[in-house]
């Protein structure tokens, strides 16, 4: 006898209203165990969610475009070893399936939606963050929906919108209420968000606000070309990077710290790392000595209030770090870095790259980091600028170490010197604190007794 249960979104931790971006099965499919049946999308990562077991889908309870939470019962699937696997396994018991519903909207329509945004965009104009840009929703000229063409089928009052179509107005920060919807049963469509972005760029062209507009260029004109979609990494990363570099006013302090001795400490310690299933890298000692920097000079791990008159300093030491994907760069955090040893630090951080490598890491991975640090020693360089992840103020660029002859105590000797970038936001440090903050770190790095006593 077979038994139907219920499958349900996975604990989600502080995350609540996460949309659906795709649904991977229909009515009647039958699916392996870990078989993806949904992915939810936030703004900076995706996550699926997976069969519990080998059977059969019955029903399908959500589609594209719903937003959902932990416990959310997202289908019914009829398996035979089911029975009692309860909350452990993700799945409950559950009478007779209803009738199967009909999706509202195929997932190949939004799939379409979602690959054409960048393309659309180009249409509209430059990707610019209406604050900057373009005048706010509020102020444009549209005209209000009908109260009766925005409320949902189900009479709830919410606004029907693809999440293509949700990341699109995001990034131009349009209110989606004050659109009119042109799309069947009142959905919003990318086209009635491209009209109010238009309009918007136009105004503020008339305002001298906007942007002089890169030429549109035919490069098969030229010669053989290929088109290929950006990463969606790249697609929700990059409406993030413009927006910072365009509000934050961008500075970098350079220096080179001596990690001579750290890398003899390291070398002599790094194969008990390896004995327990890691690697011990100078980042760990980096993320670290951070610590200490930042709390010798709080204004590093402050944010800027958005009434741009206070600083919000921040308890927590919350590290995001760059980690290289063949998708693009993802920045896991890793939290409470103050209350860690270098080799739990270590541990963590091989832990959390192989997950975003993997593209396995949870929603609550990618949030919440008061500082940012991005390493690219590992690949090589001398040095880079990084961008500032807002709304942190600062961020620490890592190049690759060298060795140099040093002047020191009377002749010169060969040291292992570490280039570090730290690009930071103007309105909150200056050039002077900048100096000091990477000659703190600097010596931080340089003696590892130093780190060794912070625990």
């Amino acid at each position: 006898m077979t038994q139907l249960a219920e499958v349900k979104v996975p604990d989600l931790g502080d995350f609540e209203d996460v949309p659906i971006s795709d649904v991977h099965v229909s009515v009647g499919d039958r699916v392996e165990a870990e078989d993806s049946l949904v992915t939810l999308e936030s703004d900076k990562a995706t996550m699926d969610v997976p069969a519990p077991s080998a059977g059969t889908i019955r029903e399908i309870k959500v589609k594209v475009g719903d937003r959902v939470s932990s416990d959310h019962v997202i289908a019914l699937l009829e398996a035979a070893a089911a029975a009692g696997a309860g909350i452990e396994t993700g799945i409950e018991s559950s009478p007779e399936p209803p009738p199967a519903p009909t999706p509202s909207e195929p997932v190949s329509t939004v799939s379409s939606q979602a690959a054409s945004v960048s393309e659309r965009a180009a249409t509209a104009g430059p990707t610019l963050p209406a604050s900057e840009a373009v005048p706010s929703a509020a102020t444009a000229p549209v005209s209000p929906a009908p109260a009766q063409a925005r409320t949902s089928a189900t009479g709830n009052g919410e606004v029907h919108a693809s999440p293509a179509v949700r990341r699109f107005a995001r990034q131009f920060e349009i209110d989606l209420e004050r659109v009119t919807p042109t799309g069947r049963r009142g959905r919003v469509t990318l086209e009635d968000v491209e009209l109010v972005v238009k309009r918007q760029i136009e105004q503020a062209r008339r305002g001298g606000l906007g942007l002089p507009e890169m030429p549109e260029v035919d490069f098969a004109e030229f010669g053989a070309i290929e088109r290929k979609p950006l990463s969606r990494i790249k697609r929700i990363s990059g409406p993030s990077l413009q927006r910072s570099w365009l509000h934050v006013p961008h500075v970098t302090q350079h220096d080179e710290a001596d990690i001579t001795d750290l890398e003899q400490f390291r070398q002599q310690n790094k194969q008990a790392a390896k004995e327990q299933g890691f690697n011990l890298t100078p980042l760990a000692f980096i993320m670290k000595a951070c610590v200490a920097t930042l709390k010798a000079y709080p204004e590093v791990n402050s944010s800027l209030d958005r009434d741009g008159q206070h600083l919000v300093y921040k308890q927590y030491f919350h590290f995001g770090v760059a980690v290289d994907t063949p998708d693009g760069l993802v920045v896991p955090v890793v939290r409470d870095v103050d209350g860690k040893s270098i080799m739990d630090i270590a541990r963590e951080l091989a832990e959390t790259s192989a997950a975003a490598r993997e593209g396995k890491l949870r929603l609550d991975q990618i949030r919440g980091a008061s500082f940012t640090i991005s390493s690219l020693g590992g690949i090589g360089g001398t040095a880079f600028t990084p961008i500032v992840n807002a709304p942190e103020v600062a961020i620490l660029g890592v190049s690759r170490a060298v060795h140099k002859p040093v002047y020191r105590d009377g002749e010169f000797a060969p040291r292992l010197m570490l280039p570090l970038a730290l690009s930071y936001d103007h309105r909150v440090i200056d050039g002077a604190l900048a100096a000091r903050v990477t000659t703190h770190l600097c010596a931080m790095l340089s003696d590892i007794r130093r780190i060794l006593m912070l625990g």
